[in-house]
């Protein structure tokens, strides 16, 4: 999901507290994103693991909700992510369950799964090219990955430091 000021794409109001004071932003979902969420839905229960704070992001996630066939199972925010100074912010994955043999992240940022690196699939940034396909090119790999064992013994190559066995 991308946000403009642009009057092309879903408007959401969103009040910050104390104040109560409302913005408009308009969002933009990527391409086949409905499609990936009704997929993966049926293979995953599907967690929202965002560093936006939850008066921007639970608007943008009920406008998500409403457009597949499935829901998310939990919503976490930033606060509870874990801040590093001069960093960012860190999605800890120990916040979703101890186990995470069978946990993916799929993320734009390195930083946001610096502590899980290997539950992590990164994704490239979008902003608002309607020929993107990322979405559709990660449902052969999040299939396959129904079927493993651990999903950090698959995902954990991409660092070349891991071999399977």
């Amino acid at each position: 999901v991308s946000h403009s000021n642009s009057a092309q794409g879903h408007m959401v109001e969103v009040r910050f507290p104390p104040s109560s004071i409302s913005t408009l932003y308009y969002v933009h979902k990527r391409p086949h994103c409905d499609l990936f969420l009704s997929k993966v839905s049926k293979w995953y229960d599907l967690i929202i693991f965002t560093a936006s704070m939850k008066e921007y992001a639970d608007p943008v996630i009920d406008w998500l909700e409403s457009s597949f066939t499935g829901k998310f199972c939990k919503r976490l925010y930033r606060h509870n992510c874990v801040v590093r100074e001069g960093v960012g912010y860190i999605k800890d994955l120990s916040v979703v369950t101890e186990v995470l043999d069978e946990v993916v992240l799929i993320d734009n940022s390195p930083t946001s799964y610096a502590r899980n690196e290997d539950n992590a699939i990164q994704v490239e940034g979008w902003i608002s090219d309607p020929s993107d396909t990322d979405l559709l090119n990660l449902l052969p790999l999040l299939e396959a990955l129904r079927y493993v064992t651990d999903v950090r013994s698959i995902l954990g190559l991409k660092n070349g430091e891991k071999a399977l066995g």
